[in-house]
């Protein structure tokens, strides 16, 4: 690519070569360039259309496979007209997370409240874990479950990074709660 600012009058504005098409192809072939000319004529594009219709399997004996049934509550879009006929239903939404999923499936997709509510969801899910497995009399190794032996072993630093500050917030909350409680 030009970058060097050359003038042939002082009327001619500087990098024109680099802006005016007209000055570009007085430079000559531009074709072995990466990416030059992907908005010409469409049907110069080896990759024009990009999508194409899918043959259809052959010697299948349905048009459409067969709904799934369902005996939990399964969400989908509210922007598609109905379900897919295959679906996944191994976690089934239960107590306040399913709530908050529930929620979250009456905006629309392209709305942030959609995401974050379902963001939320899976947090209070976790939550609801833990206290599901205190409730069963397993006290869960939260250490190991959120990655402690890995980060220790493969990112010493970061590990004692994140203890540092673990430590500091624990301690100066100690700090407030003794000093409010005097």
């Amino acid at each position: 690519m030009d970058t060097a600012v050359s003038r042939t009058n002082e009327n001619s504005p500087p990098y024109v070569e680099n802006t005016d098409p007209q000055a570009r192809r007085r430079h000559g072939d531009m074709s072995a360039i990466p990416g030059w000319g992907a908005d010409l004529d469409h049907a110069n594009r080896p990759g024009y259309p990009m999508e194409r219709t899918p043959p259809r399997l052959e010697g299948v004996h349905w048009d459409e496979p067969e709904q799934q049934h369902s005996h939990v509550k399964v969400f989908h879009s509210n922007e598609r007209p109905g379900m897919t006929p295959v679906y996944g239903t191994s976690v089934p939404p239960r107590g306040l997370s399913g709530m908050l999923r529930s929620f979250a499936f009456r905006f629309s997709e392209n709305d942030m409240r959609h995401w974050l509510v379902l963001l939320m969801a899976d947090r209070v899910d976790m939550g609801e874990g833990i206290l599901e497995d205190l409730a069963h009399g397993h006290i869960p190794n939260i250490f190991s479950e959120m990655g402690g032996p890995a980060e220790w072993r493969y990112n010493r630093a970061g590990f004692v990074r994140k203890a540092l500050i673990v430590s500091t917030a624990v301690a100066l909350a100690v700090y407030l709660l003794r000093r409010r409680n005097r």
